[in-house]
C-alpha cells in the first residue's frame, strides 16, 4: 500500500485506545495516583530551594529544609519509578490481551479467509504487529500520562510564580508543537506502510520456507531471496522515513525547552537587575523550566512513539475485524418424503440432496450434486481434475456451508449441528497428511488427547505402525520433526489414518490414501482399511486402479454433477465416462480392471 492508500483510512483515535485500556482501569488508576504523587514530591522541591535562598539571605537556619528536600528528591525518585512499572505492566498485559485475542480469532476465521489472506501475514500481525503495539500502548500511552499530569502541574506553579515569563515559554513551546504536529502524520504513514511491508515479509519467507525442497530442487535461493529482500527493503525504506521524520521531533524539544531557558534566563536576569524581581523566585523559574524538559518531551516523544504504534494497530484491528467462523442458528428442518418411513438408525451416515455449492456465487463448483454413504460401506468418489471431490470433501467437514441443497448426516440436516458436533463424528486423511511439530504420540492423539495407551497401541497396530514405533529411538515419544520430515511419506500417511482412527468416528474421508505407498504397503494400508470399514463408513477421493477397485460402491463427478454411481463391473457398461477415466488410469500405467 502506498503512503497515500494508507493516508486514506480512518485515523485511529482516542476511544480506540480507551477500548483497549477499560479492561485495566484500575492499574492505570494507580498508576495515575502514583504519578500525581511523585509529580506532587517533585514540584515541591523548587519551593524548597526558594525557601533556602531566602532564608539563608535572611539569616535563618536552613538545616531542616534541605533534609526535608533530600527527603521529597528520594521518595519522588522511588514513587515514579513504582510508577512507571506499574504503567509498563499495565501495557504488557494489555499487549498479551491483544495477542491471546488474535491467537485465538486468527485459529477460527472461516476457511474462505484463509483463502484470500497470506497465514504468514497473519502470522505476523500476531507476533510482530502486537510486539510493535507496545510502542502505542507499554510506551507512548504511559508517556503521555506521565508527561501530561507532570506538565499540568509545573505550568500552574510557573503562572503563579511570574506569568509574564510563564507567556515566553509558551510561545516558544507552541512553535515547537506545530512543527511536531506537521510531522506525527508522515510518522503514521510510514509506520503502517513499514507494518505492511514488514508481513509480506514473512508470509513470503513463510512461503519459501514451507517448500524450501523444492526451492532447493528448483534452484531458486537466488529468486526467492531476491523476492524476500525487495519486501525487506521496502520496510527498510518506511522504516528509514519514520526515524528521519521522528529527528525532527527531538530538535523541537531543544528548540522550545532550551530556547526558552535561554530567553527566560536572560530576561529574568535583566529584571532581577532591574530590582523588578527577586532572584530566589527566578531561581525557582528556572528550576521548573528545567523540570519542564521531561514533561514536555514525554509528551512531544510519546505523540511520535504512538503514531508508529498506530499502523500495528491497524493491521491488528483489521484481523479483529474479520469474522470467525459461526454456527447458524438452528432451524426446523422437514423430512424428505423419501425418508418418512426411515429411523435415524438405518438412514446412511451422510447423503447429498441436492447439494450446489460455489466458491464465488456465480461461477458454482457443485451442481445438483447427490449421493448417500450407507453405513459400513467403503464409497470411493472419482472424476478428473477439477470435477468437485475436494469440494465435497470440504462441505463434508463443513468448511464451507452449501449454498442450495442439503447435506445429511445419520439423517439430520448438519446445519442444526455445531461445527464442532458435527466434526467430532468425522475423521479426515488429507493427501498431503500434515504431520504437526511434536512427538509421534502427540500427533496420533491429536484429535482425542485424553485417548489411553491401550487405544492408541490400538491404531499404531491397525494402521501397521508397529515396526516403524520400534525402530525409532524413543518410540512414540520420538519427535516426528518438522513437517514430519524425519518420516517417509507412506509414514506420514499411516500416521493421519492412525490420528483419524483414534477418535472412533462415524465416518472417515479419505483423499487419495495410497498416493505415497509401495505396492506392498498399499496392500497392507488396504487391508487395515477393510478392517476400518467394520467400525465406520469410508468415502475414498481415489484415482488408482487399486482403491477403486476395493471400494464397495463408486461415484463418479463430471463438471460438479454426480453421472454414474454403482459397482466397478456396472459403471464399466453403464458410464462412457468411467470407462474414459479407465483409459486414462491405464495410459498413466495404473488402468482400472476390464
Amino acid at each position: 500500500m502506498t503512503p497515500e492508500a494508507a493516508g486514506e483510512h480512518s485515523r485511529v483515535g482516542p476511544r480506540d485506545v480507551l477500548r483497549l485500556l477499560y479492561g485495566h482501569r484500575r492499574w492505570i488508576v494507580l498508576a495515575v495516583l502514583l504519578t500525581l504523587g511523585a509529580s506532587a514530591l517533585s514540584l515541591a522541591q523548587p519551593l524548597l530551594v526558594k525557601k533556602v535562598i531566602e532564608s539563608t539571605a535572611a539569616g535563618s537556619a536552613v538545616g531542616l529544609v534541605i533534609v526535608l528536600l533530600v527527603v521529597l528528591f528520594v521518595g519522588q525518585a522511588l514513587v515514579q519509578g513504582l510508577a512507571q512499572y506499574v504503567l509498563a505492566r499495565t501495557g504488557e498485559g494489555i499487549v498479551l490481551g491483544v495477542r491471546l485475542r488474535l491467537i485465538k480469532k486468527v485459529l477460527r476465521l472461516p476457511m474462505a479467509v484463509y483463502d484470500r489472506q497470506r497465514i504468514g501475514d497473519l502470522i505476523s500481525r500476531t507476533s510482530t504487529d502486537s510486539t510493535t503495539l507496545r510502542l502505542l500502548i507499554a510506551e507512548g500511552f504511559t508517556d503521555a500520562v506521565t508527561g501530561a499530569i507532570g506538565l499540568v502541574g509545573v505550568v500552574a506553579l510557573m503562572v503563579w510564580l511570574d506569568w509574564l515569563l510563564f507567556l515566553i515559554v509558551l510561545a516558544m513551546v507552541a512553535i515547537a508543537s506545530v512543527i511536531v504536529a506537521s510531522v506525527l502524520r508522515g510518522i503514521e504513514v510510514a509506520s503502517l506502510v513499514t507494518q505492511q511491508a514488514t508481513g509480506a515479509m514473512t508470509a513470503d519467507l513463510e512461503r519459501a520456507l514451507g517448500a524450501i525442497r523444492t526451492v532447493r530442487a528448483s534452484r531458486a535461493e537466488q529468486r526467492e531471496t531476491d523476492r524476500i529482500g525487495s519486501r525487506a527493503r521496502s520496510a527498510y525504506a518506511g522504516s528509514v522515513r519514520m526515524a528521519k521524520l521522528d529527528a525532527v521531533v527531538a530538535p523541537a524539544v531543544e528548540l522550545a525547552v532550551k530556547g526558552s531557558f535561554l530567553v527566560v534566563l536572560l530576561i529574568g536576569g535583566m529584571r532581577v537587575a532591574e530590582r523588578q524581581g527577586s532572584i530566589a523566585d527566578l531561581a525557582a523559574f528556572l528550576l521548573y523550566m528545567i523540570y519542564l524538559v521531561g514533561p514536555i518531551g514525554m509528551l512531544f516523544q510519546s505523540f511520535s512513539t504512538m503514531e508508529q504504534g498506530v499502523g500495528a494497530y491497524r493491521r491488528v484491528t483489521e484481523v479483529m475485524a474479520m469474522p470467525t467462523e459461526q454456527d447458524a442458528a438452528p432451524r426446523p428442518v422437514s423430512k424428505p418424503p423419501s425418508m418418512a418411513a426411515t429411523t435415524p438408525s438405518g438412514a446412511p451416515v451422510l447423503e447429498f440432496q441436492d447439494v450446489w455449492f460455489g466458491y464465488e456465487p456465480r461461477r458454482p463448483v457443485l451442481r445438483g450434486v447427490s449421493f448417500a454413504v450407507p453405513q459400513n460401506v467403503q464409497v470411493a468418489l472419482i472424476g478428473s481434475s477439477g470435477a468437485g471431490k475436494s469440494t465435497v470433501f470440504a462441505l463434508i467437514e463443513r468448511f464451507y456451508d452449501p449454498d442450495r441443497g442439503r447435506i445429511l448426516f445419520d439423517g439430520r440436516d448438519i446445519r442444526t449441528l455445531s461445527r464442532a458436533e458435527h466434526r467430532a463424528r468425522i475423521g479426515l486423511v488429507e493427501q498431503h497428511t500434515p504431520v504437526l511439530y511434536g512427538t509421534l504420540r502427540e500427533n496420533l492423539t491429536y484429535a482425542a488427547p485424553d485417548a489411553g495407551p491401550d487405544e492408541v497401541d490400538r491404531v499404531v497396530e491397525l494402521a501397521h505402525l508397529t515396526e516403524l514405533v520400534s525402530r525409532l529411538p524413543r518410540g512414540l515419544d520420538t519427535d516426528a520433526g518438522e513437517h514430519g520430515m524425519a518420516l517417509s511419506g507412506g509414514e506420514r500417511q499411516r500416521i493421519a489414518i492412525a490420528r483419524s482412527l483414534l477418535a472412533r468416528p462415524r465416518l472417515l474421508l479419505l483423499d487419495e490414501p495410497t498416493a505415497h505407498l509401495d505396492a506392498a504397503n498399499e496392500e497392507v494400508l488396504r487391508r487395515s482399511i477393510r478392517q476400518t470399514a467394520d467400525q465406520c463408513a469410508l468415502l475414498v477421493i481415489a484415482h488408482r486402479s487399486s482403491t477403486i477397485r476395493a471400494a464397495d460402491l463408486i461415484v463418479v463427478l463430471h463438471g460438479g454433477r454426480v453421472i454414474a454411481t454403482g459397482t466397478h463391473d456396472e459403471l464399466l457398461g453403464a458410464s462412457a465416462h468411467y470407462r474414459l477415466l479407465a483409459g486414462a488410469s491405464r495410459h498413466a500405467g495404473d488402468a482400472l480392471p476390464r
